[in-house]
């Protein structure tokens, strides 16, 4: 083992630790892992293929995310590295907070605190989604992003599937962007 691969390895597992740390949520991580990886260990254009396959394959996001990151910048040790540091914040949150819940399931307050946290919640998508936007077009956001963005919107307003609306929107990306 050289030491920069080494270097390498630390570097990942601090970027997932610390992501999934100060976002512990899967699409809010995005954001703060694009400052985190682009520019320092992968490049903006690497960084949207990865959100955009890891979102296409079954399972969950931020685990394909961390693989596909983790890969680019270490190879396979890279993988192993930044699962750790996505998976180790998250488990030991969830282990706290079960145990939080579990003391305080017959409170009432915990239902008004489930009920404060859901327009934070959707406000966070929000966000994220401008950022997506933002980040999938360094350009000022044209029709053909637009019709995208509305058209996706659409199909997920009628429940078509997470993987077949990007799926779809990919195929539309290339006809729509294949001559600039």
């Amino acid at each position: 083992m050289n030491r920069s691969n080494f270097t390498v390895w630390i570097k990942l597992l601090w970027m997932f630790l610390k992501v999934n740390l100060l976002s512990p949520s899967g699409p809010a991580s995005v954001g703060l892992l694009y400052r985190e990886a682009v520019g320092t260990i992968m490049t903006e254009e690497r960084f949207v293929e990865a959100v955009g396959f890891s979102n296409v394959l079954p399972g969950s996001e931020a685990l394909k995310l961390a693989m596909f990151v983790g890969f680019a910048a270490g190879g396979i040790p890279g993988v192993f590295t930044a699962l750790l540091g996505a998976v180790l914040p998250p488990t030991v949150m969830m282990f706290i907070l079960a145990t939080v819940l579990q003391r305080f399931q017959h409170e009432d307050w915990l239902g008004g605190f489930v009920a404060g946290m859901s327009p934070a919640v959707a406000a966070l998508i929000i966000v994220v989604a401008i950022e997506l936007l933002r980040v999938g077009q360094t350009k000022k956001l044209g029709k053909r992003t637009l019709l995208i963005a509305a058209l996706s919107a659409v199909a997920f307003y009628f429940e078509v599937p997470s993987p077949f609306v990007l799926l779809g929107a990919g195929i539309l990306g290339v006809l729509l962007f294949r001559n600039g």
